[in-house]
């Protein structure tokens, strides 16, 4: 009889606490960001912008062109320049601006990754670009974009995207 009303208590304890719990927890929502929020993030993402491009070069460069490479993968996007002989001049990526999550591999986060480039180097008077693609995100073709709406003269576009010539070995056949 005692084990009885025991269980009888456990259950109605278990009881309680989930509703607790359920209370406590409540519904999920779906967060729906305001206009305001919106503007806010639009002007953080701006500050981070020419805080980046703020940054002290030396006087006594001066190159005339250059590599874009842009390596545009499912989950971010980098922009990197160099000179001729490979030494980076400058670089940006989507997740150093600002952008989390699935907004990092956006067209319209390729465009301002390039823009933030293109603010970088303005003073050292890059003016024609060999541009190097690599990678299947869907950024590349909005970062080349850019980077031709912002006066550079592209000489060539090349896709070094590496391509398996056999792959891996294939599982063995299934027999049945």
């Amino acid at each position: 009889m005692r084990h009885y009303f025991l269980r009888q208590n456990i259950e109605l304890l278990f009881h309680v606490i989930c509703c607790v719990l359920y209370e406590l927890m409540g519904k999920k929502k779906v967060i729906k960001q305001t206009e305001e929020e919106l503007l806010k993030e639009k002007d953080q993402l701006e500050a981070t912008q020419k805080k980046i491009a703020n940054v002290a070069f030396s006087k006594g460069k001066r190159i005339e062109s250059g590599r874009a490479y842009i390596n545009s993968s499912y989950n971010n996007i980098v922009i990197t320049i160099t000179d001729i002989r490979g030494n980076v001049l400058a670089w940006s990526s989507s997740g150093s601006l600002g952008f989390k999550g699935p907004k990092k591999s956006t067209p319209f986060a390729a465009s301002k990754v390039a823009e933030a480039v293109t603010e970088k180097i303005g003073k050292m008077g890059v003016g024609r670009l060999e541009i190097l693609v690599k990678g299947i995100g869907s950024g590349r073709e909005g970062a080349i974009r850019s980077l031709a709406n912002k006066g550079f003269e592209i000489i060539s576009i090349k896709d070094i995207t590496p391509v398996p010539h056999n792959g891996c070995r294939p599982p063995k056949p299934r027999r049945v």
